[in-house]
């Protein structure tokens, strides 16, 4: 392998940076990754591990995000990592209407996704500004933008439309969709696991984190996705509402006078899951006090009542349903969330084998279930690299 063919990604949210180094190819291999999570509150720390090491935990100097992205730069500069690479490649939140698949980023591109940043304002602004600094710091190094949005780009236009004046249609307002580069992998690994077929057929993705979705997907196209405009709709999440009655909106705004800015802190940072909790954004706290927290109680049923419901109305788009699939912090690792979404599908023919879901099995349908039902963990940086390697092939 050559000095400069490596693929660094980075992978930057509201809270955290994930980042890896991968071996390009159809089928990259990671040689380093991590996170530098907490960014912004206390206790920040990267964890990092190369190849299959053990990972090792450090605390970082990083508290705000502008220190966070110097740390991380400078901690990837001090461990060689700049003199190896060919490119480096971004998870972008949102493209709007014009960018739909991996572009190189100029200055053309961060000017247009600075005028973005009202579509989505707890993302792009973070985005733009790891770019601006890997830029400052190897400006002949080049970058690639990998939009979440692109999966879902040939959805039917009738899932497109929202139902408002055609005159916001045409300054880009329509249901978007998210968490795209990790259901293109979950799609691509479905069909390693199971083949083509299953993989073309009437399957529903459910990426359950922090951030959650689900996506109807038929023929490896995707149909529907419960996120639209922004990703603070679809299904209830940590710290977003989802789905939210506008009537709601108009209320809130008028009687608590809140500006925009601060309904748009509301209904991404301080509702969902915590705000009916009242006490934390994190499932796996949540299942442990439910026993004894009645609030906690509530917050875990309405994701699992809400995520069923979202796998019934996709089954009816896909007119039947073949394969479901599970993903995300939550999908991957809470057995009960899993049992109690799927329990009341059975007309469906969704069917989990108890032991199996236990142990997070790769198939967790039991034999005689019509649907089968699998975990699959996602890799976005992995899909990313691998599109950087295809874009740079080109």
């Amino acid at each position: 392998m050559a000095a400069a063919d490596l693929i660094l990604v980075l992978n930057g949210g509201s809270s955290s940076i994930k980042f890896a180094v991968y071996e390009p190819g159809e089928t990259p291999h990671c040689r380093l990754h991590g996170h530098l999570d907490r960014i912004g509150l206390p206790g920040t720390q990267l964890t990092f591990s190369e190849g299959p090491a053990a990972p090792i935990t450090s605390p970082a100097a990083a508290a705000a995000p502008a220190a966070a992205t110097t740390f991380l730069l400078d901690w990837l500069a001090h461990h060689g990592v700049f003199a190896t690479l060919a490119a480096v490649g971004h998870r972008v939140v949102h493209g709007g209407p014009a960018h739909q698949s991996p572009e190189l980023v100029t200055p053309a591109l961060l000017a247009d996704l600075r005028q973005l940043t009202n579509y989505d304002p707890d993302h792009l602004p973070g985005e733009i500004a790891l770019m601006e600094a890997v830029h400052a710091r190897q400006p002949q190094l080049r970058q690639v933008a990998c939009f979440d949005t692109a999966f879902h780009q040939h959805m039917p236009r009738v899932a497109q439309l929202l139902p408002l004046p055609r005159r916001f249609a045409a300054q880009g307002l329509r249901r978007y969709g998210f968490h795209g580069i990790s259901y293109a992998y979950l799609l691509e690994e479905l069909g390693r696991q199971a083949g083509p077929v299953a993989a073309r057929g009437r399957v529903i993705l459910a990426h359950l984190g922090s951030g959650a979705s689900l996506a109807a997907v038929l023929g490896g196209q995707s149909q529907d996705t419960s996120m639209g405009f922004t990703p603070a709709a679809g299904l209830v999440m940590g710290t977003r509402t989802g789905d939210l009655d506008p009537g709601v909106a108009a209320y809130l705004l008028q009687a608590d006078h809140l500006t925009p800015q601060q309904f748009n802190h509301l209904i991404n940072h301080e509702s969902g899951l915590l705000g009916v909790s009242e006490t934390s954004s994190d499932m796996r706290d949540l299942l442990a006090a439910q026993a004894t927290d009645a609030r906690a109680a509530d917050a875990v049923a309405l994701f699992c009542y809400q995520a069923r419901k979202w796998v019934g109305a996709y089954a009816a788009v896909l007119g039947g349903l073949d394969t479901l699939v599970f993903a995300g912090g939550v999908g991957e690792h809470a057995a009960e969330v899993r049992a109690r979404i799927c329990a009341g599908l059975g007309l469906l023919g969704v069917e989990l084998d108890a032991a199996l879901n236990a142990t997070h099995a790769a198939v967790i349908s039991s034999v005689a279930s019509r649907v089968t039902v699998r975990i699959i963990p996602t890799d976005e940086e992995r899909q990313i690299a691998q599109l950087v390697s295809h874009l740079l092939a080109e």
